[in-house]
């Protein structure tokens, strides 16, 4: 890995920060000073040193967004703007990737990692990990609505849902519910209620296995996880 992106991950500033650090003298490669952004460092083996004091190397990154609607969950878009564009540079240079997709216009809770491993249990059929949502209803919704969600229903394209579990927050002309689900298919909770003639006119994703999303994470804003919660992620496995 290039030194100058190396030491950006590792929290010594953007790009161009880094490069006034490396013009100070004060990052050392194994004893020898480096003033070359472009040296190629082999971050598990090399020792680097910032003003004397060693740089420990971290691989993963973990971030939990409070997406907002107008992004889409993506790495890049020709047309559109992407939750990676909300991310900074230090972040950025990990190359995370959302975990699993919201739609555009859906908010909440959304894990960014560029650990593949992780992501790929998170999001595989077989683990059923759960996925909590709050829904606006245009419709009034019943517990024959949630009898119905229980036993897997049909969508358009003729694949019928897991069992699901509805809870009816408030039942009339505009109803609110939580609704959760083990898988993702496209578009899944809008085309659910399709399928019992009602239509979902604002979706947020309040959990994700065993993570909530931070209440104090305003939309469009971003925290890394705490230790505790990855190592949660990785027992759900």
């Amino acid at each position: 890995m290039r030194l100058d992106k190396f030491l950006s991950n590792m929290g010594y500033g953007s790009r161009k920060e880094v490069k006034v650090l490396l013009k100070s003298k004060a990052v050392e490669v194994n004893g020898e000073v480096v003033r070359d952004p472009k040296v190629h460092v082999n971050e598990t083996a090399d020792l680097v040193t910032v003003s004397g004091e060693k740089v420990e190397y971290t691989e993963f990154i973990y971030l939990l967004m409070n997406k907002p609607q107008g992004v889409i969950s993506a790495t890049e878009d020709k047309y559109e703007g992407t939750v990676i564009d909300l991310l900074e540079e230090a972040e950025r240079n990990f190359e995370p990737f959302p975990v699993g997709r919201l739609d555009k216009d859906t908010e909440g809770f959304l894990l960014l990692t560029n650990d593949g491993k992780l992501a790929h249990e998170l999001l595989s059929p077989k683990k059923h990990v759960d996925k909590r949502y709050f829904a606006v209803i245009d419709g009034k919704v019943t517990a024959k609505d949630g009898a119905a969600f229980e036993q897997g229903v049909m969508l358009d394209d003729g694949y019928v849902t897991k069992p699901a579990q509805l809870k009816i927050l408030k039942s009339g002309e505009k109803s609110e519910i939580e609704l959760t689900i083990t898988e993702g298919k496209f578009h899944q909770v809008k085309r659910m209620f399709q399928s019992v003639g009602k239509e979902v006119t604002y979706l947020k994703r309040l959990s994700m296995g065993p993570l909530e999303l931070d209440p104090k994470l305003k939309l469009g804003e971003y925290r890394h996880l705490a230790e505790e919660e990855i190592e949660l992620l990785k027992q759900r496995k």
